[in-house]
């Protein structure tokens, strides 16, 4: 298949791509490192009249800290340089645990964190952690900008709260206090596919080994990353021997609606084995980190 025709415009600036968004609107697309949006053009689900290729916009390819509390990645930054960033195991060891299960090597030298948050597939790692993490997310026009968190900017499949106008530039991640403990995992049919069902945790705990917060999302599970953050929350205040209780919270307090491969039971058993493996394995972590 090949795309149905359209207009390539190569943005110069932050500003001209705004600007190009703010005239053509919906009719227009922005291209980054194409891996959803080409295929679904190939296919002709998705027929944008005008590409504009922000590639040339080296500014949105960049890792920063912010006043030592948070972590900001800028749009265009390519799963691969995460991968290769010796300081992200460090600060955000989530998301380097979760970076090999994300498709293959090819598509992660190409695939951006900005296009795969505005794809906003709920199969997709990224949304999950990024709400497990509690992060923002900037959206720029050319009418300002404005910060929306992670909670709010996943609405439905494939659907994001961005204004026809905007585009994702940054994504601000905080870092986690200490003795906390993060994993991700997910069970998929090949590596590299979209997971049945995944997770992602955060938990903290006191200098006693309590729990003093949790944080967990799961990808696959419904129609948006999610989060059943309220539902962990009963290991709070509570030792290991209570990760079986948050387990089940976790299992009942989805309504997963199934695909293909797995059906709803089967998606909602594997909530209950993950999240009792992974609560698990970050409790240990953060005793121990």
């Amino acid at each position: 298949m090949k795309p149905a025709p359209f207009k390539y415009i190569a943005a110069e600036s932050l500003a001209h791509a705004l600007a190009l968004k703010a005239e053509h609107g919906d009719e227009a697309r922005f291209l980054a490192g194409g891996q959803s949006l080409v295929p679904t053009m190939n296919f002709r689900l998705a027929q944008p009249a005008v590409l504009i290729d922000i590639n040339p916009l080296e500014t949105l390819s960049s890792l920063s800290r912010v006043n030592g509390h948070a972590l900001r990645i800028g749009a265009l930054t390519r799963y691969r340089m995460l991968e290769r960033d010796a300081s992200i195991a460090e600060t955000m060891p989530l998301i380097a645990e979760a970076l090999p299960h994300i498709a293959h090597p090819q598509i992660r030298n190409r695939g951006t964190i900005g296009g795969n948050l505005s794809h906003a597939d709920p199969a997709s790692e990224l949304p999950a952690i990024v709400v497990a993490l509690e992060g923002r997310l900037r959206a720029q026009s050319a009418r300002g900008e404005r910060w929306i968190a992670a909670s709010d900017f996943f609405q439905g499949p494939l659907t994001t709260a961005l204004a026809v106008d905007e585009m994702l530039t940054d994504v601000e991640l905080p870092v986690q206090p200490v003795r906390s403990g993060s994993c991700f995992m997910e069970v998929a049919r090949r590596k590299g596919d979209f997971a049945l069902l995944g997770i992602a945790v955060v938990v903290t705990v006191d200098e006693e080994g309590v729990c003093t917060r949790v944080r967990a999302a799961l990808c696959g599970g419904g129609e948006t990353p999610v989060d059943v953050s309220e539902a962990a929350a009963v290991l709070i205040g509570r030792k290991e021997t209570a990760i079986a209780d948050a387990t089940e919270a976790v299992r009942q307090a989805i309504d997963p609606s199934g695909n293909m491969h797995a059906d709803p039971e089967y998606q909602r058993h594997l909530a209950g084995v993950l999240a009792k493996r992974a609560l698990a394995t970050a409790m240990e972590r953060a005793r121990h980190g």
